[in-house]
């Protein structure tokens, strides 16, 4: 039994932060029915394609149903309202103003289901200055100070090497929808949840925050470094970069160990994570005359064997194909009406025994339009 079996959702969204979001219900047992326009989800039409099948789409609306509606048409209209009277949360990510244009707004649903949970995503809010704006992930990540933050210090600000202002948004959204179920449940009352890609993306540097806080300073780009704590980086190996984490005297301790240099550690210029980061590059030399002289898997193994975190840099297809990203069964294979069997990730959390459930299916365009006026409406 999943943790949301028996919750049903109405998934209006489209592209990637709202099926985001309902695809982690649904891998929880929520029954996720995707109220899709006649043409489709626009992410039907998005690449990359298998045979004509978009495996993007395929991979974000695992385990939905679709039911394939023209809001605009009376009687469909009138079939959303009926079936939204019914449902446990809607989920939409128009831009602001539209739902209610299209009459599948908070007020008017909840006006016929007082414990409706809505979760209303956007680039920049319902209310504020910009709220009225289009917004996808590459300009969230330009005005939240996220691609500020990110490259190398002499280089250009950068964008991550994933849509995270979408992806955030999304898991910011399916937390809040449990939390308001879960109030719900006390209470009897539904929530409008108010969920921005740039709010999602500006939370989450916490770090920065607390320097600009402490000091009224940013840090800046770092490239790979941490602004704050030293020795934290990539470090050159004999084969390649080697990332090195240190941030505790105690650890340091242990990475003077494993370099042949113990006496570091009670140094004046390292003894204290503070003079460590005054002189990261003097450390940088030290540490690199040690490792470019090792292969990246021979630093990690004495990383390993000395009680420092380290790692090698892996792509996505390395991860994957890691003894280790397959133990925690991450990958695994959904069920597609045309293409068959395709991998994709799960989401990461645990949760026992409820775990254990089929493989999700994706749906084609309007498939369960019948099986969800039976099951909905009866």
């Amino acid at each position: 039994m999943g943790l949301l079996d028996g919750v049903r959702v109405l998934d209006l969204s489209r592209v990637l932060a709202g099926p985001y979001c309902t695809a982690m219900l649904a891998d929880l047992g929520a029954d996720v029915v995707k109220v899709e326009p006649v043409h489709g989800d626009d992410a039907r039409h998005l690449g990359p394609f298998v045979d004509g099948e978009s495996v993007y789409f395929a991979q974000l609306n695992r385990g939905k149903r679709s039911l394939a509606l023209d809001l605009k048409d009376a009687d469909d209209h009138a079939l959303f309202r009926s079936l939204a009277a019914r449902a446990d949360v809607v989920v939409e990510n128009f831009r602001p103003g539209v739902a209610a244009k299209l009459g599948v707004d908070y007020a008017t649903l909840s006006a016929d289901s007082p414990g409706l949970v809505y979760a209303s995503i956007s680039g920049f809010g319902q209310d504020g200055p910009l709220s009225h704006l289009p917004a996808y992930d590459l300009v969230v990540q330009a005005m939240s100070g996220l691609m500020a933050a990110t490259g190398q210090p002499a280089g250009p600000p950068t964008r991550t090497g994933e849509s995270l202002g979408d992806l955030c948004a999304g898991m910011f959204a399916a937390w809040g929808i449990c939390a308001a179920l879960f109030a719900r449940e006390r209470t009897g009352r539904g929530r409008h949840l108010d969920v921005a890609m740039l709010d999602s993306l500006v939370a989450m540097q916490v770090t920065a925050m607390s320097l600009l806080t402490a000091t009224g300073r940013l840090p800046g780009r770092t490239g790979n470094r941490h602004p704050v704590s030293a020795p934290f980086d990539t470090f050159q190996a004999a084969d390649g970069p080697v990332a090195i984490a240190v941030a505790s005297d105690s650890v340091f301790a242990r990475l003077a160990q494993m370099l042949g240099k113990p006496a570091l550690a009670t140094h004046e210029r390292f003894a204290a994570d503070t003079a460590r980061t005054e002189n990261r590059e003097l450390l940088r030399g030290i540490i690199e005359a040690w490792t470019q002289r090792r292969s990246v898997s021979e630093v990690v193994a004495a990383a390993e064997r000395a009680g420092v975190p380290a790692g090698p840099i892996w792509d996505l297809a390395e991860a994957v194909g890691s003894e280790q990203v397959r133990g925690r069964g991450l990958v695994a294979d959904l069920e597609h009406p045309e293409l068959g069997a395709l991998r994709y990730l799960k989401q990461p959390v645990r949760f026992g025994d409820a775990d254990e459930r089929p493989s999700p299916r994706t749906p084609r365009l309007g498939e369960h339009a019948e099986d969800v006026r039976r099951e909905w409406l009866r």
